[in-house]
């Protein structure tokens, strides 16, 4: 059984479909990466997975459970399901490891003192225990991402959903960012990817989504997207990338 399996989403804003019968599964241990168009509904996808936002009509299957019920427990799915942002949302008055162990105290009602040793296991899968009293504002782009990943890793979620993980970095720190990815999916880690960022779908080697009009119009390897296909839509969004315009926007 698939982690994540989704049939006929639709999400629908003042009567247009943003979202237009998505069908998208998700084994454990896989990534995969969803691109497309600016305008394309990529993410709100991500936001109607984790029940941000709800979807009109369609199923969400979470290892086994329809999320879709209204008798869901929203608050609890989203604990089992990591989400590291665009903008990192990380608090300016915390430092790094505050800002990992809020949600441990908040939410999972963890001591203190567990919650730091938890967060610190995380910051350190991250390279970043050594900056752990730094506040965001003393970091790096990269390093503001890295201690968002903690802090997502620090969950223990099922799965991580990453929202243009590397839009608001400069290229060395995207390619930082691309590198953590990549161990993740090297421990088998589940997630997500929406990105504009062809290196990083390229570099993982991974299968992609193409979404256009809110649908799903083509899913394979990178490579076999990235090349000359047959689908004229495709082959132009993907030459568009490769020759340095806007790959793919929100």
């Amino acid at each position: 059984m698939a982690l994540l399996t989704v049939r006929k989403l639709v999400m629908e804003y003042d009567g247009r479909a943003v979202l237009d019968g998505i069908d998208l599964d998700l084994e454990e241990g896989e990534l995969k990466v969803v691109m497309g168009p600016s305008g394309c509904g990529k993410s709100t996808l991500l936001r109607c997975l984790n029940r941000l936002l709800t979807p009109t009509s369609g199923q969400i299957i979470f290892r086994g459970e329809d999320v879709t019920r209204p008798d869901t427990d929203v608050r609890a799915l989203r604990q089992r399901i990591g989400f590291v942002f665009q903008n990192f949302a990380l608090y300016r008055h915390l430092t790094a490891l505050e800002n990992v162990t809020l949600g441990l105290r908040k939410l999972r009602g963890m001591a203190a003192a567990e919650a730091a040793e938890r967060a610190l296991h995380e910051l350190r899968r991250m390279d970043m225990a050594e900056h752990q009293r730094k506040y965001p504002a003393q970091l790096s782009g990269g390093q503001k991402q890295r201690v968002a990943i903690a802090r997502a890793l620090a969950m223990d979620p099922a799965v991580l959903f990453f929202d243009e993980p590397t839009s608001a970095l400069d290229p060395l720190m995207a390619r930082e960012v691309v590198n953590v990815i990549g161990q993740l999916r090297r421990d088998k880690v589940s997630m997500l990817c929406v990105t504009h960022d062809l290196f990083l779908a390229r570099s993982l080697g991974c299968r992609v989504l193409f979404l256009d009009q809110g649908q799903v119009q083509a899913e394979g390897e990178a490579e076999q997207l990235f090349g000359d296909h047959a689908d004229p839509r495709i082959r132009a969004f993907f030459s568009q990338a490769v020759g340095g315009g806007e790959a793919a926007g929100r």
